[in-house]
Order: structure tokens, then sequence, then C-alpha cells
């Protein structure tokens, strides 16, 4: 298993964060999540500024086919789901992923 930690910042600042907000950041994640993804589990938290997350995402052998690196795959998971969910487009910047 894989752990990647990444950081949507808010476009803006208030403090506190609109109830049901994990819900809709999570349910946009799984949505467009793809089998390629290897995601396995989300963890989701909100802070004043922006919502961070833990991305649990299988790990893949070196001979797969695939090779991308587990950083590659959920930065390509948070961009397909910040560029096609309106509520993250709206509430967030695009997505920052760093290692774990």
């Amino acid at each position: 298993m894989d752990l990647v930690r990444a950081s949507l910042y808010r476009r803006l600042v208030s403090g506190l964060s609109p109830p049901g907000e994990n819900a809709e950041v999570l349910g946009a994640l799984w949505a467009h999540a793809v089998p390629e993804d290897g995601l396995e589990h989300v963890f989701c938290r909100p802070e004043a500024d922006r919502v961070d997350l833990l991305l649990f995402l299988l790990t893949r052998s070196a001979g797969d086919p695939d090779g991308r690196s587990a950083l590659d795959r959920a930065e390509g998971l948070l961009h397909r789901s910040h560029q096609a969910s309106p509520v993250l487009r709206s509430r967030f910047l695009p997505p920052q992923v760093t290692a774990a």
C-alpha cells in the first residue's frame, strides 16, 4: 500500500468548512477514480484554509506496464476530479500533491 498526502486549498478562507464538505470531496474523488489509480481508501480532514487528504493506493509491481508512481496516480486523480467537479472547482484551487 502506498500513501500520498495532498491538500486542496480553499479559494476563500472563512475559517469554517461548509457542512458536508468532506462527503462532497470524497464523493468527487471516488466518482472520478479509475481502476488504474489503484485507490483503496481516502481520509479527509478539513482545516481553516484547506482540506488535507491521505490517499491509500495499491502498490504497483516493478514490472507493471502502467509504470506510474503512486504520486503520479494520485496527482492524476486529483486533477481529474478537480476539473470534472463543479463543487471542487468553485471551492478549491488546483490540487497540490506531495510524497508522504
